[in-house]
């Protein structure tokens, strides 16, 4: 269990949260091991749980606390949720423009770009950093490619050629990606993407990043009155989240990649913060876990200048502020979303 902010994180498997008045009860085999008053807290995110009183889950509901579950890998089971309020007229825009093929390739164009735009800044980043122990010429071509590859992602004709594009550059993207990784290299290896389950420890550190940043973005299309799961690219899916995937996609590259190669090059996670299941799974165990969190929260605090705001803004809040530029250039308030783009 850690508090950090106003968000209490469960992180040791086969709790159970019930209530107590005003206060969050975290037991296991029935006896309490701790409880946490709830007035503090914006949001409860249990990972690995065994379950939660209704008492508690309406409590939550009533006062509009966020009470989320995961699995213990980070993968996002649910959410208690009362009541749907929000824009309606914003939502219908929203849906509107999902099934114009036409008009909902603008908004993935600018999100798939601004992947791409990332990444390559993710490797230039890395260039300018650690040149001299890396193949820098390599680098440099790879972060060519990406370049061509924004270009052609501006003006694809049609949301399968943007997949197709987006794919091959992020295949060359994670082509270098192993020599990202300067520290600890003899635990932790990359040799391609894979997940469901991963099979590595760098896969299941990326796995984990990415399910937390896609947690964070539904929260926020869900507070400006969007609906998260119609999405311009990822396409419709009962229990998808496909408009949150569309925005994760802007933030994979500086929010996710980027961190992951700092708990590993920083030796925040270790070898010992793991463990391989008789499926080949390997996943985060409760210290792994804590360790992420507690550095994931540390960098959401950290501060930025935002491109399109010119103005500086919590790598938190991110997520937020594009939501939120996103449902202005719906409403017709700009002329076209601005995705995020780091430098």
């Amino acid at each position: 269990m850690k508090k950090l902010l106003n968000t209490l994180y469960i992180t040791t498997p086969d709790r159970y949260l019930s209530l107590d008045g005003e206060n969050v009860v975290i037991s296991a085999d029935r006896k309490e091991i701790a409880r946490v008053p709830l007035h503090n807290l914006e949001r409860i995110m249990a990972f690995g749980c065994s379950g939660a009183s209704p008492a508690l889950m309406g409590k939550c509901v009533s006062e509009s606390r966020e009470l989320v579950f995961m699995s213990r890998n980070g993968k996002f089971l649910a959410r208690a949720e009362g009541e749907v309020n929000g824009n309606v007229l914003l939502r219908r825009t929203q849906y509107r423009i999902a099934d114009a093929p036409e008009k909902s390739l603008g908004i993935a164009r600018n999100m798939i770009a601004a992947k791409l735009y990332n990444s390559k800044w993710t490797l230039e980043r890395t260039v300018r950093d650690h040149g001299m122990r890396i193949d820098a010429e390599l680098f440099k071509s790879k972060s060519a490619y990406l370049q061509e590859a924004i270009e052609k992602a501006i003006h694809a004709a049609d949301a399968d050629a943007l997949r197709g594009i987006e794919g091959e550059a992020a295949s060359v993207y994670f082509s270098v990606f192993d020599d990202m990784i300067l520290q600890q290299k003899e635990d932790f290896r990359f040799t391609g993407r894979n997940r469901r389950p991963p099979l590595d420890r760098v896969n299941a550190l990326l796995s984990f990043a990415y399910a937390l940043c896609t947690g964070m973005c539904t929260s926020a299309l869900e507070a400006v009155g969007l609906d998260p799961y119609v999405g311009f690219l990822h396409t419709d899916r009962p229990g998808r989240r496909s408009l949150a995937l569309d925005l994760v996609e802007e933030f994979r590259a500086q929010m996710c990649d980027r961190f992951v190669l700092t708990l590993i090059n920083k030796k925040i996670a270790e070898a010992k913060h793991f463990d391989v299941r008789e499926d080949g799974a390997v996943l985060l165990n409760e210290d792994g876990r804590r360790a992420f969190i507690g550095a994931w929260q540390k960098r959401k605090d950290d501060e930025l200048r935002h491109p399109f705001l010119d103005e500086k803004v919590q790598w938190g809040m991110l997520p937020y502020v594009q939501a939120l530029l996103l449902a202005r250039y719906l409403r017709g308030d700009l002329d076209a979303y601005p995705p995020f783009l780091w430098k």
